[in-house]
């Protein structure tokens, strides 16, 4: 063995990126001396994107106040690196920054001032983030912040949220247009799930939100409504792209009201890595994420990295907190083998204290078997 690139996402709320990274790079040597380590801290658009962007880039932090999904400042940042800038939508419209869990009423608003931030200093490529929302507004909270006015029948403008979708009747892109003239943004998505129906932004995502049934069928009805909007007023039919649901139908709404393009987040940030270069000369790839189930399938993280991997001949082994139902394709995607950090079975709460000494645990046993294998 002389190669292992590690390049793992997140295990949410116990391990980042780089604590996964920086413990590779100090266990392999320990196991497999004279093994060469490339670590990779990656996100495919939620919590910790615009930090694995610098890291991978360089470049600089931004950090200004916006508005946050309640309506009340945060500060918040986003990543510049010439005429690129990163937004995290988690950063000014997270889970974490909402005081209570109401998707209905809270806004993306301050996304969008993130982004005009960086327009106002001279980007001219974007790169949305969509993980991680509190919201459930169709983006359109954002497209106001860059000027996307939304009207009622009655001639009111106002800003929508989940509530009021239903409300729009007309909208008005012209200033935004002008504003994001000779500008190229990419929205990455972690998810591809369209915008309604059984597998829809309300349906799947809404109730880890907060929704119950009722806000559910509230919420699905607007994003309906909008659109209808979009299709009878802008032309434009953005229900069934991959990725239209993210983040409570921003994905719809970036692509019809800012001529957004939906990609796959772990593909973003493997073109902006070098994943390529990253492989030649690699016996292993190490990925994971902290649970593995049938929405990794959809352009997660470890997914996206085993397609790379497998047309390069590269096997890749998955090393996750946990599994759930409907993992199987994951083996023919070019996953080759999938381990656990929680051996118990138990509960995230009883294990989440000991998840670093967990992953450090089956990572040294992974290696271990490679090493007898090897000198077998």
């Amino acid at each position: 063995m002389n190669k292992i690139l590690v390049i793992s996402d997140s295990f949410k709320g116990t391990l980042s990126s780089r604590a996964i990274c920086d413990m590779a790079v100090r266990t392999v040597p320990s196991v497999l001396p004279g093994c060469a380590v490339t670590a990779l801290p990656v996100a495919d658009g939620g919590e910790g994107t615009v930090d694995c962007f610098l890291q991978a880039a360089g470049g600089e932090k931004v950090s200004l106040w916006v508005t946050g999904p309640w309506g009340t400042p945060v500060e918040a940042y986003y990543g510049r690196v010439g005429e690129s800038a990163v937004v995290e939508m988690a950063a000014a419209a997270g889970l974490p920054l909402a005081r209570r869990r109401d998707p209905s009423q809270t806004t993306t608003y301050g996304v969008g001032e993130l982004m005009r931030h960086a327009l106002e200093h001279g980007a001219k490529r974007l790169v949305l983030g969509l993980g991680g929302s509190a919201t459930h507004d169709g983006g359109c909270g954002a497209a106001a912040a860059l000027g996307v006015k939304f009207y009622r029948t009655d001639g009111t403008a106002f800003c929508p949220v989940g509530a009021t979708l239903r409300e729009i009747d007309t909208i008005d892109c012209t200033e935004a247009e002008a504003l994001l003239k000779g500008v190229t943004v990419e929205v990455m998505c972690d998810i591809d799930n369209p915008l309604c129906g059984p597998r829809g932004a309300a349906a799947v995502f809404a109730p880890q939100k907060g929704a119950d049934a009722a806000m559910v069928m509230q919420l699905e009805d607007g994003l309906r409504h909008l659109d209808a909007v979009f299709t009878r007023q802008l032309g434009r039919f953005v229900a069934q792209l991959p990725g239209a649901g993210a983040a409570g139908g921003f994905g719809a709404g970036a692509a019809a009201l800012l001529g957004a393009a939906l990609r796959p987040g772990i593909e973003v940030v493997l073109d902006l890595v070098d994943f390529e270069r990253h492989l030649i000369g690699c016996d292993l790839v190490l990925t994971g994420e902290g649970r593995l189930d049938s929405q990794s399938l959809g352009g997660k993280v470890p997914v996206g990295v085993a397609r790379r991997a497998k047309a390069a001949g590269v096997p890749v082994v998955a090393l996750v907190g946990t599994v759930g139902p409907g993992i199987e394709a994951v083996y023919d995607l070019g996953i080759t083998a999938v381990f656990v950090t929680n051996r118990q079975g138990a509960p995230f709460e009883a294990v989440a204290h000991r998840a670093e000494a967990d992953y450090a645990a089956a990572l040294k046993d992974i290696l271990s078997l490679l090493r007898a294998l090897e000198h077998g």
